[in-house]
């Protein structure tokens, strides 16, 4: 009786030792066993302090948690070229194993449609989206002492405004507008970013600047809505209009517009503005680590500490799922010829 339990034991745990190193096997989470010991870089393409940067180190305050594994996030900058530079840099040479994520403009995602050919270089709709920071107003500010006092005035006297690159907002926001409307804006291009614009509005250089973000712009002038402030919102540079800002009355720039045909051409063009702080990956990462961070990305953007962060900052985070601003970039890529065509006209004339 004794021996034969004895035996029993002994079987037992023969069997467990031969079974357990499989049962780890089996239970081993191989996107963990990835990102374990490693770093996730996010590249923000503007300088620090812009909006990108903004949503950049924010993300990579708290992404870590809901990575599986762990890795540490670190964020970094690559401006120029209304974040073309950081585009195509995701695109072509960021390693496709899934350590390395971008923000940029949606510019960058609008420009290979809309843009010239030497500046299309790639293809917006092979990169990885992993979600949205935030569905962005896009505003037109100005100084409180400049000529221009309501948006109408623009199409009567000019109005001397600051921009980066061909691609950003802040340079193609104004161009359709003074292209396809006839608005008297004088583009002063070649900034670093947002940030370094806003400065040289606030040393009196520029009279405004248009196709900035409403969450930059309320985290640059906090004291917008006070008469005392430096600069006033001219118009919101949408098709709908924004609670915040329709509270206080600032017109919509669609409202503009002379014809049914020029409105159709701005609802295609503020498509963007519903993906203004776009997150991706570049093409070829495998696909179970896109669908991993997709989920680290959205769980961390609803995060309650992460949403504490961003409200102390004075930041919007409205997120969408990467499987949403995917789907968006898709349909966006097939609109009709013609319309492409007349918005490229207006991009592109001088």
């Amino acid at each position: 009786m004794i021996v034969s339990r004895a035996r029993r034991i002994a079987a037992l745990s023969a069997l467990l030792a031969f079974t357990a190193p499989a049962m780890a096997q089996n239970n081993k989470d191989p996107i963990a066993d990835f990102y374990r010991g490693k770093t996730v870089t996010i590249v923000a393409g503007s300088s620090v302090g812009g909006g990108l940067d903004v949503y950049a180190r924010l993300l990579a305050r708290h992404l870590q948690r809901f990575i599986p594994g762990n890795p540490a996030v670190v964020a970094t900058n690559m401006p120029g070229a209304g974040s073309l530079i950081a585009a195509k840099h995701l695109y072509t040479v960021a390693p496709k194993d899934g350590t390395h994520i971008a923000i940029f403009l949606p510019g960058a995602i609008f420009e290979p449609l809309f843009g010239t050919t030497e500046r299309a270089s790639f293809d917006p709709t092979k990169l990885n989206f992993i979600g949205n920071g935030n569905s962005e107003a896009v505003v037109c500010i100005t100084r409180r002492d400049a000529p221009v006092q309501t948006y109408g005035d623009v199409f009567q006297k000019e109005l001397v405004i600051g921009a980066t690159g061909p691609g950003s907002t802040l340079v193609d926001y104004p161009v359709v507008i003074r292209n396809l409307l006839g608005a008297k804006l004088k583009i002063i291009s070649g900034y670093k970013g947002s940030r370094e614009v806003n400065l040289a509005v606030q040393q009196g250089e520029l009279q405004g600047i248009c196709g900035l973000g409403w969450s930059s712009a309320k985290l640059q002038y906090p004291d917008l809505f006070e008469p005392s402030s430096l600069v006033k919102v001219l118009a919101l540079e949408d098709v709908k209009p924004h609670p915040e800002l329709a509270s206080k009355n600032i017109p919509l720039t669609v409202d503009f517009a002379k014809t049914p045909e020029q409105r159709q051409i701005l609802n295609l063009f503020y498509t963007q503005g519903v993906i203004t702080r776009p997150f991706a990956l570049p093409p070829g990462v495998p696909q179970e680590r896109v669908a991993a961070l997709r989920k680290a990305f959205i769980d961390t953007m609803r995060d309650r500490e992460l949403q504490a962060d961003a409200a102390k900052q004075r930041t919007d985070a409205v997120p969408q799922t990467g499987e949403e601003l995917q789907q968006i970039v898709d349909t966006l890529y097939t609109t009709s010829p013609q319309l492409i065509g007349q918005l490229k006209e207006a991009l592109n004339a001088k």
